[in-house]
């Protein structure tokens, strides 16, 4: 009998090489939309690329204080503190909620491109309202 057998090493380098570039390519295009979302709303736009500072715009831009970045290392908090930030950065953006808990919340890798690249104007912080 002949039991030949071959082993896989998985994905082949070639398959492995265009994800990566793929994912890459992925990365560089939502730190550009978070660049122009930060610029839009008159902070450093070069903040997208720096881990922890671009929470902190993130949560300036929304009008909300500085001290909120403790809050996002909080487990759990940290999901009702992002809905938030969301839910005002949509706002401040002239956006309704439901741009906020889809497009921002949820898939902010299409919310964000969306601020960033489209027509929408920062409008500032405004009062609070009901969600």
């Amino acid at each position: 009998m002949n039991y030949d057998q071959t082993a896989s090493s998985g994905l082949s380098p070639a398959v492995a090489i265009i994800f990566g570039v793929i994912y890459v390519a992925f990365i560089v295009f939502e730190i550009a939309a978070y660049w122009k979302v930060f610029a839009k709303a008159g902070r450093p736009g070069w903040g997208a690329i720096i881990p922890f500072y671009n929470i902190y715009l993130m949560i300036k831009v929304a009008g909300r204080p500085g001290w909120w970045l403790i809050l996002y290392i909080i487990p759990i908090v940290n999901f009702v503190i992002h809905l938030i930030v969301s839910l005002d950065i949509a706002r401040n953006f002239g956006k309704g909620s439901g741009f906020g808990v889809l497009g921002l919340w949820l898939f902010s890798f299409i919310g964000f491109p969306i601020l960033g690249f489209g027509s929408a104007q920062y409008q500032g912080p405004r009062p609070a309202q009901q969600y």
